[in-house]
């Protein structure tokens, strides 16, 4: 049983999101079958798909912001009017209005939009009698969150539900890991705060168990990678756009698809690889509010700011005039020997080791590249492979991983993002929001700083504080571990001076922490 019960913790740590409380048997499942209950997933594709009543496509939320922008840069322009100085008198300058429309802020004219709070009244002991009897006018509801952070929150939400309901959680921490390697910034600005969510339901879930190719190219194309990386404002030098604006090419996407998303850094690739792909995918952009292009919000391809002619991309040249041009690149960056050892590299980073097996890296890229980067064949040997079993449980989990796991075993589906978001942001590990286009890092050593660690501490003792009434820490760390706890383990949990420093303590235990 001991040894089952190992196999159980790599399988619900390794591979999934950490056993569910309550009566899901979900440590006792993964103990009798731990590599079925870990691959159960990837036999419902559908599954991975993420459709939750309210949420719209990208589209839709691209003319819903559109809107809003529109809209708050109408009342600004308003604003500025309600500024504009009376003539001067005689002698005096007039005022800066320019200066004046400069400090205004989009919180600014949101506070003049919106309805204003009554004044406060005096208090009733210095009211004259009569007044004090009079009853208090009823405070104003507070005002609803904007679109823009509504929506991030909705999609938040979904997104937290369904890792924390899932049966084990592999194929949503696929989801997380090729969000992370395609990533996006929320901070980037609306459209992209507005999209986060949209961006990985379109272009990452349907292809975590497709293939490669296809999941590169709905990623390139999708509005949210483009407004993060500028692909909208480049303009091809020959182009008629780029001829008649006082604009040109913009790189950013163009090396990121090649050093990030595909080939890798030592790929192959030169910097004129990396100026000819951007001219390629000239005119690759989203139509805006006006929809002259196409639906507001939707890709669409520019003929007008695309650059005319053939160009070479890792010696091959590429001739089509359209958005096929690119679209061929794309297919042959997916394909390309370093994109199979980029990738298989990184998988077997994230879940297994800092320093994983050679020959498990190996397997990898034999199966991606025989298989046209089938990913269901990737994650399929993952779990097929011993040394993915053997290896110690070394790495820490990410924030994201850790306070998901915390959710499962108190059995506490969220209906409100705001604790998660909040826990995230204080641990270094922003949802959808990382510094920058190289994603979130998957070193043990990024989120097992002591900083990170005492953090984690505070973070265990404010969730135990909250729940430690309902539930039995010695209990739970049987749903966690079973006999592959370490007797170290339950002393120190047998030992807490309270139920809440028990469950602090469970939260910060290897078992619980490591993965």
């Amino acid at each position: 049983m001991a040894r089952d019960s190992q196999a159980a913790l790599v399988a619900l740590n390794r591979f999934g999101l950490g056993a569910r409380g309550g009566a899901s048997g979900d440590f006792l499942n993964a103990a009798s079958d731990p590599r079925g209950f870990v691959k159960a997933e990837l036999a419902r594709p559908n599954g991975v798909l993420l459709e939750v009543p309210g949420l719209q496509s990208t589209p839709a939320l691209g003319k819903a912001v559109f809107d809003y922008q529109f809209g708050i840069q109408q009342a600004r322009d308003a604003a500025a009017k309600q500024l504009t100085p009376a003539p001067a008198t005689e002698g005096q300058p007039p005022p800066d209005a320019k200066a004046q429309r400069r400090n205004l802020s989009l919180n600014s004219i949101a506070m003049e939009m919106a309805p204003k709070e009554p004044a406060k009244p005096p208090d009733n002991a210095a009211m004259a009698p009569a007044e004090a009897m009079r009853p208090s006018a009823p405070k104003p509801p507070p005002q609803p969150l904007n679109i823009i952070q509504k929506t991030f929150r909705a999609e938040a939400l979904a997104r937290l539900q369904r890792a924390v309901i899932a049966d084990c959680g592999f194929t949503e921490r696929l989801v997380v890991f090729w969000s992370n390697h395609f990533c996006i910034s929320a901070n980037k600005g609306g459209p992209a705060r507005m999209w986060a969510g949209s961006f990985e339901r379109e272009a990452i879930r349907p292809h975590v168990l497709g293939r490669f190719g296809d999941m590169l190219r709905a990623v390139e194309q999708h509005p949210a990678m483009l407004f993060f990386l500028d692909n909208q404002q480049s303009l091809g030098p020959d182009s008629r756009a780029g001829k008649n604006r006082n604009r040109g090419l913009n790189e950013n996407l163009a090396r990121e698809i090649l050093e990030l998303h595909t080939l890798g850094v030592g790929g192959g690739y030169s910097q004129e690889d990396v100026t000819s792909l951007a001219k390629i995918i000239t005119g690759w952009t989203y139509a805006g509010r006006l929809g002259q292009l196409g639906a507001p919000g939707s890709f669409v391809f520019n003929a007008n700011a695309h650059q005319p002619g053939a160009q070479r991309v890792m010696g091959k040249i590429y001739d089509a005039s359209d958005v096929t041009q690119g679209e061929a690149v794309l297919a042959d960056l997916a394909r390309h020997p370093s994109t199979a050892k980029f990738i298989a590299a990184k998988f077997a980073r994230h879940f297994v080791a800092d320093d994983p097996p050679p020959a498990l890296v190996a397997r990898l890229v034999d199966v991606f590249t025989r298989t046209d980067g089938d990913l269901k064949a990737l994650a399929t040997a993952l779990v097929d492979s011993d040394d993915a079993w053997k290896a110690p449980l070394s790495k820490m989990r990410s924030p994201y991983e850790f306070l998901v796991a915390a959710g499962r075993l108190l059995a506490q589906i969220p209906n409100d993002p705001g604790r998660y978001l909040g826990g995230l942001n204080a641990l270094g590990q922003p949802l959808w929001a990382p510094a920058g286009p190289n994603g979130f890092p998957d070193s043990n050593a990024a989120w097992a700083a002591p900083e990170g660690v005492k953090l984690r501490l505070d973070i265990s003792a404010q969730i135990a504080s909250r729940l430690a009434d309902g539930a039995d820490p010695r209990d739970l760390l049987e749903l966690v571990a079973a006999d592959a706890a370490s007797s170290e383990t339950r002393r120190t949990i047998e030992r807490a001076e309270s139920r809440q420093q028990a469950l602090a303590l469970l939260l910060m235990s290897p078992e619980f922490q490591r993965r």
